[in-house]
């Protein structure tokens, strides 16, 4: 994923490696980091790394990513979609969840074609309801979660796929 911290043109590459329980490895640029994430009953966490612990708190409002770590408050945006990503047709691959939480209601299942701005999941999280939705429209891949399901921050939600195409080009051949 790419994000810009607001007011900052300057793009940031994260990835997350992978998760275990509480343990992430996450590339930021060229460099690989490996933590230990703890969630606590407010929606926040307690983030050690390199034995340095750090409170912190997320936040997923429109298109932007509050985060608050120790005493710094950033705000961060999704990067301006690629190109072949727009080709494809779809914005995101994949809703994740914007901080730890429990899942509500899940409002698609596996196959629905759903369209851009369309409701996916609600989950609850700091005492507030978040509903997320697609980007795009979308075909729904696989519904990863269930009502009631707790969830941590970044955990994959729904996979999505781009929607068929609507002209007939993908159709069967005709015969003339």
């Amino acid at each position: 994923m790419k994000l810009t911290r607001a007011g900052d043109s300057h793009e940031i590459d994260a990835e997350v490696i992978s998760r275990d329980g509480s343990a992430i490895r996450v590339r930021i640029g060229n460099r690989e980091v490996a933590a230990e994430f703890t969630p606590n009953a407010d929606g926040g966490g307690i983030l050690t790394i390199d034995e340095r612990r750090y409170a912190v708190y997320g936040a997923r409002r429109k298109d932007s990513i509050f985060v608050s770590v120790g005493p710094a408050s950033l705000e961060f945006k999704p990067a301006a979609p690629t190109a072949r990503r727009h080709a494809r047709g779809l914005a995101a691959a994949e809703i994740t969840a914007p901080m730890p939480g429990k899942v509500l209601k899940v409002l698609v299942h596996d196959g629905d074609l759903v369209e851009a701005g369309q409701a996916l999941v609600v989950i609850e999280a700091m005492k507030m309801e978040t509903t997320l939705a697609a980007e795009s429209a979308a075909l729904v891949k696989h519904v990863r979660v269930e009502e009631g399901q707790t969830v941590d921050h970044g955990a994959v939600l729904i996979e999505l796929s781009p929607p068929p195409a609507s002209s007939g080009r993908e159709s069967a051949p005709r015969d003339a």
